[in-house]
This record gives C-alpha cells, sequence and structure tokens, in this order.
C-alpha cells in the first residue's frame, strides 16, 4: 500500500470560504467541514438576498421555518456567522473557495475568485473546458498537472478544479482499475439515482415519486458519458486526451433518499475472468491513503448477491467507500457487469470537494 499522506506539516488550518453556503450542497459543506483537521470555515456567502443576515437567519423563510435540510443540526459555530455577498466577496482573507452555486452563477463567479484563490467546484459550468482537470484522487490524480497550464492559459493567480458529476463519480472509480488492467473499450449503465440529487426541484417531489419512478433526468446522461472519458482520458502534452471508450447511459430517478445505484455492462480488449476482475478491484492502488477525507477501503466488494443497497450501505466509510456487488461474466460485450452504489451527496458532492482539496495541499498545489 502506497504510504499515507500527511499534512506535510502544516499545524495551521487553511482558510475556507464556501460560496452558496444557504443551499443544499452548501450545506453539505457546512457538514463536512466542522471540526476538519486542515481547512476552517472562515466566510460564508450567498446571494444579496441572503447577505448581511446570521447564517440561521438567512435560512429561515418569512413564516419562521428554517431551511436546513440536513440529517445533522446546523454546526453550532455557524449559526450567528453573518453571510457575506458572493458578488463582492474579500478573498484576502481566504485560501480557498469552495463553490457550491449553479451552473450560470458559477460561469460568472468562479473565474473572479479563481484569479487569485484555488477554487474547488461542485458546478458543472467548467468540467470540460480543455485546461481544466475533472479530478478524482485516487482514480486520475496526475491530472492534477493540468492546474498549471491553466494558470499559465488564464494569467490565474489560483485555478478552478471542479468535482465530476455525482453520478460519473462511482462509474470513473470502478472503471479505472478495469480500464488499466484489461482495457475497457464499451460501457452500458443505468443509474437508479437518489432523490437527494434533484435538491428540492420538481420531479422529486412525494406524490412524482412514491410508488414511482423517473425515467428520465434532463442533461444527466450526457454529463456521465463526455465526463468519464475525460476522466479515464490521458494527460499528455498539456492537454487531456480522452478515453476511447464507447459509453452509454440511461439515468432514472428512484425514491431512495441517499446513494446512486447503478447496474455496469462492460466490454473489455483483453480477456477477462470474474476472479481477474475482483482481483482488479480488491488490488487497486489509491494514492490518497491518509488524506482526512480519504476511505479507508477504496472499494468495498459485496459477496452477497443482495448488497450493496443503499439504507445498509451508503454511509460506511464516511460515505466515501464505493460499493460493488454482483460481479459476473458479461456476455454480449464481452467482458464483466456489476452493480454499484456510491453516496451522491457525500462522495459525489461536497465531501468530494473536499477531498480533492485535501489532496492538492498534500501535493503542495494549495500553499501555505
Amino acid at each position: 500500500m502506497p504510504e499515507p499522506i500527511q499534512n506535510q506539516g502544516h499545524t495551521k488550518k487553511k482558510r475556507v470560504a464556501v460560496v452558496g453556503a444557504t443551499g443544499i450542497a452548501g450545506q453539505q459543506f457546512l457538514v463536512a467541514l466542522q471540526n476538519h483537521p486542515w481547512f476552517e470555515i472562515t466566510v460564508l456567502s450567498a446571494s444579496s438576498r441572503s447577505a448581511g443576515k446570521s447564517y440561521e437567519e438567512a435560512l429561515r423563510s418569512s413564516n419562521g421555518q428554517v431551511h436546513w435540510w440536513q440529517y445533522e443540526p446546523i454546526p453550532p459555530a455557524f449559526k450567528n456567522m453573518l453571510v457575506q455577498n458572493s458578488e463582492t466577496l474579500d478573498l484576502s482573507q481566504i485560501d480557498i473557495v469552495f463553490t457550491a452555486i449553479d451552473t450560470d452563477a458559477a460561469k460568472h463567479l468562479e473565474p473572479i475568485y479563481a484569479a487569485q484563490k484555488p477554487v474547488i467546484s461542485t458546478a458543472s459550468a467548467f468540467r470540460m473546458e480543455a485546461d481544466v482537470p475533472l479530478l478524482m484522487p485516487g482514480v486520475n490524480s496526475n491530472h492534477a498537472a493540468l492546474i498549471k497550464t491553466q494558470q499559465k492559459n488564464r494569467t490565474w493567480k489560483g485555478f478552478i478544479v471542479p468535482i465530476p458529476n455525482c453520478t460519473t463519480y462511482g462509474l470513473a472509480a470502478t472503471l479505472a482499475p478495469l480500464h488499466q488492467a484489461f482495457g475497457v473499450k464499451s460501457v452500458l449503465m443505468t443509474s437508479m439515482q437518489a432523490t437527494s440529487g434533484a435538491g428540492r426541484n420538481g420531479g422529486v417531489l412525494a406524490l412524482d415519486v412514491i410508488d414511482n419512478l423517473v425515467p428520465y433526468i434532463p442533461k444527466e446522461e450526457e454529463k456521465v458519458e463526455k465526463e468519464t472519458l475525460k476522466i479515464l482520458g490521458i494527460l499528455k502534452n498539456d492537454a487531456i486526451a480522452d478515453a476511447v471508450i464507447g459509453v452509454s447511459c440511461t439515468c432514472t430517478r428512484v425514491p431512495v433518499t441517499d446513494g446512486h445505484t447503478e447496474t455496469v455492462f462492460v466490454g473489455t480488449h483483453k480477456p477477462i475472468t470474474v476472479e481477474q476482475a475482483l482481483t482488479a478491484f480488491r488490488e487497486y492502488q489509491s494514492d490518497c491513503a491518509g488524506l482526512p477525507s480519504a476511505p479507508k477501503n477504496f472499494f468495498q466488494i459485496h459477496d452477497d448477491p443482495f448488497r450493496p443497497q443503499p439504507r445498509t450501505d451508503r454511509d460506511s466509510d464516511g460515505g466515501m467507500t464505493t460499493h460493488i456487488g454482483r460481479v459476473r461474466l458479461e456476455k454480449v460485450l464481452g467482458g464483466i457487469k456489476y452493480v454499484l452504489l456510491s453516496h451522491n451527496t457525500k462522495a459525489g458532492a461536497a465531501k468530494g470537494a473536499i477531498f480533492v482539496a485535501e489532496y492538492l495541499v498534500s501535493k503542495g498545489i494549495i500553499k501555505d
């Protein structure tokens, strides 16, 4: 196993801002960052509607309801913190910016922040830009070298690194060891996605999803197909060459609160057996051991054919492990097939973004 990564002697916590702090994704950052050993939230920001209010008051509607949507209570340290305006954010006392905003806002705000500071984003706005790495520590960590090219191209002191779509996360993670060992040539995937992945938007209201399955998630399939090829691509000559893999997806919404389940059918260039696939998963070497958010087990393999299941398995290893079960031969494509489960609001969202920041700090890319 690789040697555990240490905080390189850093004793002072890095000061971080959470932009979009009042939204669901922003709230996830607050939960994940409370008591973090390396990072400390010093700034919360949101739109002008919330600016100037305490965080708890910014969450409160006119009828008195506090729109806090996490299972955990609001961390006490943030309740009375004043919310700043994202448009006029003072970056002088901030080391890292985490953004939890929609695509249009990200297109506008993230370059402003990145001109000065590192920006780790949950938005899709810059994922497919040629000089922007779509980083997954333990999968394509070497793509972080593209950050220097981005800074040079855009004359930024900082940079933008987005995390993948939450549905892409589990798929790309599980394909990585197979592609490395056997060469992946084709992938068919159907997702059964948790309602939390849609925030509180239409299509997941009780009357829409209970006793039902929603067979379409706008733009989701295209995102997963494109992002997977970029993540598994090769970095050379200051650019990422997409992996040459045929990827086709169908993405659906099911009445599950958290945890995306996916059925995956993989065709490989080299012959593969079930035992060889299991060995590839079990022996896969991640380079992120020792990071505070790193899972103890990058993959958890299940022998029980009734696992993984979202309610039973999603929270293991702090929601950061990717579960794999029902590994079988795939006779039509010539390869293997399996079921995966990953936590969409932890590994696929705020906690995954924090994991990226930890990796960049450990490698000295985010400096003191």
